[in-house]
């Protein structure tokens, strides 16, 4: 069914709407997936904060004009699939690759970060990006572990002290 210039007006709308917020995009050909697997796609893809969208070509390359993925317009050919991370820049990666291991016909094409373009063999390093909790996670254990090595010192004379005593009382007991 053709869309109406309305219809198309607001595809567009939409995409760019979330393009200007996106963290990262990726667009993954999905040629030959079913129904079922690509409603389990977009089910998960509601649940991590990725926007997911299957739209014409011509329309996703109006939309992203002005925004940190117009990289991608002169790279998209054939039928493709874009995610849009909103929360976490590796979301849509990490979503995409998880999928694409169950699903040899999800091929992702194309990652774009910070207004570059990559190919899809980046898929896995953007994958592997922390999570915003984890990040967080990470600079906490950083900005502690200086603070626990400062008390670890200072209460080591004082254990020293109670090991060295405890030595010359072993010492004592057994002569």
């Amino acid at each position: 069914m053709a869309l109406t210039l309305e219809q198309k007006k607001a595809v567009v709308a939409e995409v760019s709407e979330v393009a200007r917020t996106a963290h990262s995009a990726v667009a993954a050909e999905y040629r030959g997936i079913t129904v079922g697997k690509m409603t389990e796609l977009r089910s998960k893809a509601r649940k991590e904060g990725v926007y997911l969208k299957v739209a014409k070509n011509t329309l996703v390359r109006r939309a992203v004009e002005g925004t940190d993925f117009e990289c991608m317009s002169d790279s998209l050919s054939g039928p493709l699939l874009f995610a849009f991370s909103i929360e976490d820049p590796g979301a849509a990666a990490r979503l995409v690759k998880e999928f694409a291991k169950d699903n040899d016909r999800l091929v992702p094409r194309l990652v774009s970060v910070g207004a570059k373009l990559f190919d899809a063999g980046e898929l896995e390093r953007l994958s592997k990006l922390p999570t915003r909790d984890q990040a967080i996670a990470m600079l906490m254990g950083t900005m502690k572990a200086p603070i626990e090595k400062f008390v670890r010192t200072l209460a080591e004379p004082h254990a020293k002290l109670v090991r060295t005593i405890a030595a010359v009382r072993d010492s004592k007991q057994a002569a």
